[in-house]
C-alpha cells in the first residue's frame, strides 16, 4: 500500500507541476493563432473551448508521462487534438446549426488529424461559417506531425482511425434537432454495438472518450510495441475506460442539459439506483481493467483520478449527486478520496 501511494504521488506531482504550466502554454498559443487568424464568429467559438474546456487537455496530458513518452512532444499532440474535439464540439452545439452533412464534414478534421498521411480538406465546405484563418488546419498539421515522430504509430494507426470514427459519428448525432437526433443514434448504435455488457447508450457514451486514442498514441511511443498489446489496450479502454469517462461527464452536466434540452446518456437509466448500479459496474470493470495492462499503476491512477476529478465538481454538491458521489468514492478506495480532496484543492487554486 505504502509503495503504491508513493509511486502514485510520483506521477501527481510531475503532472500538477510541468504537464499542467506546460499544456497552458499550448492552449495560450492556440488561442492566440484564433485571435489572430480567425473571422469573430469561430474565434468566440475557438476561445470559449480553450477556455471553458482546459480541463479536457489537462487530464488528457496525464498521458504525456507514460513510460517512454517525450513528454513535451506528446503534449503538444494531446492539446492539439483535443482542441481540435473542444473547438468541433462548439461548432456544433453553440451556433444554433443542426446540419448533419455539416457536422460529418467538420469532423473529417478528427480522422485527418489522426492519419499522418490525409490531405487537408474543406472542413467548413457546409457550414455557414468558413474563415477561421487556417486554424482547423493548424491543428489537424500539427497532429499529424508529432504522429509521424510514434516509432510504433502504423501498428496503431488502424484502432485510432477506428476510435476517431465512431466519436465523429457520435458528434455527428448527438448535435442534430432533437426531434430526430435519438431515432438516428439508434440506428447508428445497433449497427456498431455488439456488446451485450453495457447497454446501447453506453456503448454511445464510450466512443465519446478520447481517452483511448490517447493511449494508443502513447504506447506507439514504444519501438517494441506489439499488435497483442494494441488489442489489449483497445479492450480494456473501450469500452470500459472510456465509458467510465463520458459518463462521468454526463452524470455531473445531467441537471444542465435537461434545462437546455441536451442529449445526456445518463437519462437512459430508469432511475438514481440503476444509474449507481451501472456506473459502480464502469468503475469496477475500469479497475480491473487497469490491471491487466502494462504498468498497471498508471492505468489505475488515471481511473482514480477520472472519478476524483468529475466527482470534485461543484455540480455534484446537491443532495441527489451527493449520494451517488460518496457511493463510487468508497467503491474506488481511499487513495481515489484522497485525489478527490486534491481535486478540490485545485479547483480552490483555480488550477482546474
Amino acid at each position: 500500500m505504502f509503495f503504491n501511494i508513493v509511486s502514485n504521488l510520483s506521477l501527481i506531482n510531475p503532472f500538477v507541476r510541468q504537464v499542467f504550466p506546460r499544456v497552458n502554454l499550448e492552449l495560450a498559443h492556440w488561442a492566440n493563432y484564433a485571435s489572430s487568424h480567425a473571422c469573430p464568429e469561430l474565434k468566440e467559438q475557438a476561445l470559449s473551448s480553450i477556455e471553458y474546456k482546459r480541463f479536457h487537455c489537462q487530464g488528457g496530458s496525464i498521458y504525456s508521462l507514460y513510460w517512454g513518452v517525450p513528454t513535451n512532444d506528446f503534449i503538444r499532440l494531446v492539446v492539439a487534438l483535443q482542441t481540435i474535439s473542444d473547438y468541433l464540439d462548439n461548432l456544433c452545439d453553440r451556433t444554433g446549426i443542426t446540419d448533419e452533412q455539416a457536422f460529418r464534414q467538420l469532423h473529417l478534421a478528427m480522422t485527418d488529424a489522426l492519419d499522418s498521411a490525409a490531405l487537408p480538406q474543406d472542413y467548413y465546405a457546409f457550414y455557414p461559417l468558413k474563415n477561421d484563418g487556417g486554424y482547423l488546419t493548424t491543428l489537424v498539421k500539427t497532429c499529424q506531425d508529432e504522429l509521424i515522430k510514434l516509432p510504433s504509430y502504423q501498428l496503431v494507426k488502424t484502432e485510432l482511425l477506428k476510435f476517431a470514427r465512431l466519436y465523429s459519428d457520435l458528434q455527428t448525432y448527438k448535435h442534430l434537432d432533437p426531434r430526430i437526433r435519438e431515432s438516428k443514434m439508434i440506428n447508428w448504435i445497433q449497427r456498431n454495438h455488439h456488446d451485450d455488457q453495457i447497454t446501447d447508450w453506453e456503448f454511445a457514451a464510450a466512443t465519446g472518450s478520447t481517452l483511448g486514442m490517447f493511449m494508443l498514441c502513447a504506447a506507439a511511443s514504444d519501438k517494441n510495441l506489439t499488435t497483442s498489446t494494441v488489442t489489449q489496450i483497445s479492450a480494456a479502454y473501450f469500452p470500459w475506460i472510456n465509458g467510465l469517462h463520458i459518463l462521468l461527464d454526463y452524470f455531473i452536466d445531467a441537471n444542465e442539459d435537461l434545462t437546455n434540452g441536451d442529449l445526456n446518456f445518463v437519462t437512459y437509466y430508469t432511475d438514481q439506483s440503476q444509474m449507481l448500479s451501472h456506473l459502480t459496474l464502469f468503475t469496477e470493470q475500469a479497475l480491473d481493467q487497469a490491471r491487466t495492462l502494462s504498468q498497471p499503476l498508471f492505468h489505475k491512477t488515471v481511473v482514480q483520478g477520472l472519478l476524483a476529478m468529475y466527482l470534485s465538481d461543484p455540480k455534484t454538491n446537491s443532495l441527489k449527486e451527493q449520494t451517488v458521489k460518496k457511493a463510487l468514492l468508497k467503491k474506488a478506495g481511499n487513495y481515489t478520496t484522497f485525489m478527490y480532496l486534491l481535486c478540490k484543492l485545485l479547483r480552490f487554486l483555480k488550477k482546474l
